[in-house]
């Protein structure tokens, strides 16, 4: 059983602090056990501006057992899947321990948005491309970054009035490509869902 005052305490613990590191978590829906986390893209990095969104579900033996995480906005990094947004880093691993909070993990992310691992990839074609042609692998990130992670809200009232014309109420679109981070067909896909 997940422990939920424990959730409750790292939720307050994440977002206490948020103006300073942009880290952030809030529950999708009403359940504490499946989260959205939202963290800045590194100073520095080819990430630097984007807003990030990572899902973020506990399992019943958290915090015994690492959360499960993977990236909803599209990422161009060799530990990161650009399919499925799958994340390798060891914490989420078998180096997990109960010490650790979703923060840390948050933060862990974060930093390896800085400080990729092409020798551990999650996606080997982004792997070799930034072993064999770093310039093009970091014009491939940025680019990524500007197109999934950056909301810019002239590109967003131009999504949100196209998925309006096709019959969707004007609040409910924008907060769906607020969670989707501005990716127009996944918000299709949810607002298509409900």
């Amino acid at each position: 059983m997940v422990d939920f005052s424990r959730v409750q305490k790292e939720l307050q613990e994440c977002n206490k602090d948020v103006k300073i590191s942009g880290i952030s978590v809030k529950p999708k829906a009403d359940s504490l056990s499946h989260l959205i986390g939202t963290i800045p893209g590194p100073v520095d990095s080819p990430y630097e501006g984007g807003t990030f969104l990572i899902d973020i579900v506990l399992l019943d033996g958290y915090p015994f057992e690492p959360p499960k995480m993977k990236f909803l906005t599209k990422v161009w990094h060799p530990n990161i899947s650009s399919q499925s947004g799958a994340i390798c880093l060891d914490i989420l691993k078998d180096q997990w321990s109960p010490a650790l909070t979703l923060k840390t993990a948050l933060v862990s992310i974060q930093a390896l948005l800085s400080a990729p691992e092409p020798d551990d990839p999650q996606d080997a074609v982004v792997a070799q491309q930034y072993l064999r042609d770093y310039q093009t692998f970091v014009g491939t990130a940025r680019y990524w970054t500007e197109a999934f992670a950056k909301t810019s809200s002239h590109g967003m009232d131009e999504k949100v009035q196209r998925l309006v014309e096709m019959g969707f109420p004007e609040a409910l679109t924008r907060s769906t490509l607020e969670v989707v981070g501005g990716d127009e067909t996944l918000a299709l896909e949810k607002l298509c869902s409900n």
